[in-house]
């Protein structure tokens, strides 16, 4: 009777400490996560700018919290199922003077049935829950005070419409920062003008496509001024892959001025009216617009103020007259499988073009 009451003892004793030790293991792995967030940020910040775990508004920063919760619950249930595993590993071995019977068996036990349905049913809900609050969170941005912008999404370029600025740009989306104490967030309404896409800046927001016949909106507040670059992240023909997105998040005082710089129509000198004759009597005005000129084409990027950017193609090279003479000549070196067709200009022509194109600041 002593025996058996010192075995029960030693057993009790032994459950104890692996509870505490699980215990212990998942308070820890919650502590490293929570300390080790802040430089995890800063350091995957400077490996990619890109990077989905450096978030800087608020719907990628709720989106990273969520993930890192799931981390921490996940890892948990690891350890604990490992470290039993490996308990009952070592514990119940093999040992010399084992004499080979079975060991006893539980059928039908009505505490571990009951402890294997309502745990995970219990986690299941915690991450339904804080999954749930997220969603609501993204999807419901505050209105007051915010940039409207629409986003057309096009193969393979990207248009930016701001209504109530009467601005019209293309490729490179420029917003005001958004401070926390003075909130100024940019809502932006998602249109495909022929196939699916999808647009993705993980440092700012969540992936949201944009489907034909179908609007979307996503919302992003970005926390510090800089560029921000994404991707179509939605297969949508050949040149999917440079379809990208730049974010040029600039202080209240420089978005006002570029706006304002945005608006004035196209500024042309008369050493360029040569070009300015090659643009309007060739194939170009039927897809792209000029504002101020007879140029109203709306199959491709507005190129009123083409030099303010500092990419063409959609982010696919810079913005210099070598390259942008490149791409009048024939976009296939650039960008092969792109929309726009050579136009078969001899090089005098192209020189007076791109001459003209240079101009349109």
């Amino acid at each position: 009777m002593v025996k058996q009451d010192f075995k029960k003892e030693l057993r009790m004793k032994s459950r104890t400490s692996n509870n505490s030790w699980a215990r212990g293991m998942v308070r820890a792995l919650v502590v490293l996560l929570g300390q080790g967030s802040a430089t995890f940020r800063a350091s995957a910040q400077a490996l990619s700018p890109t990077n989905i775990f450096a978030p800087d508004s608020t719907p990628a920063d709720s989106i990273f919290g969520l993930s890192l919760f799931v981390l921490a619950v996940t890892a948990a249930i690891f350890l604990i199922v490992f470290g039993l595993l490996l308990y009952c590993v070592i514990r119940f071995r093999k040992r010399k003077d084992d004499d080979g019977r079975e060991p006893p068996q539980v059928y039908g036990s009505n505490q571990v049935e009951l402890a294997w349905t309502v745990i995970p049913v219990l986690i299941v809900v915690a991450l339904f829950m804080a999954t749930a609050r997220v969603i609501a969170t993204v999807q419901n941005p505050p209105l007051s005070n915010a940039v409207e912008v629409i986003a057309i999404g096009h193969q393979f370029w990207w248009e930016y419409r701001y209504p109530g600025l009467k601005v019209v740009t293309a490729n490179e989306l420029h917003v005001p920062v958004s401070d926390p104490a003075h909130p100024t967030p940019t809502h932006i309404e998602l249109l495909s003008a022929d196939t699916d896409h999808s647009f993705w800046v993980p440092r700012l927001a969540g992936k949201t496509d944009l489907i034909p016949n179908h609007p979307n909106t996503t919302w992003i507040d970005p926390h510090e001024t800089g560029l921000y670059l994404g991707q179509c992240a939605q297969y949508c023909g050949t040149q999917h892959a440079k379809m990208l997105l730049r974010v040029y998040v600039q202080s209240q005082a420089d978005f006002e001025r570029w706006i304002e710089e945005q608006r004035q129509p196209a500024q042309m000198s008369a050493a360029v009216s040569e070009g300015k004759r090659i643009f309007e009597t060739t194939a170009c005005i039927n897809c792209h617009a000029v504002a101020g000129t007879v140029a109203d084409g709306r199959f491709g990027p507005d190129l009123t103020h083409l030099m303010s950017r500092d990419t063409i193609a959609a982010g696919a090279a810079p913005n210099t007259p070598e390259n942008l003479r490149r791409w009048i000549q024939n976009p296939e070196t650039i960008k092969p499988g792109s929309l726009m067709p050579a136009m078969q200009l001899n090089d005098r022509d192209i020189d007076a073009l791109t001459a003209y194109l240079e101009t349109l600041r």
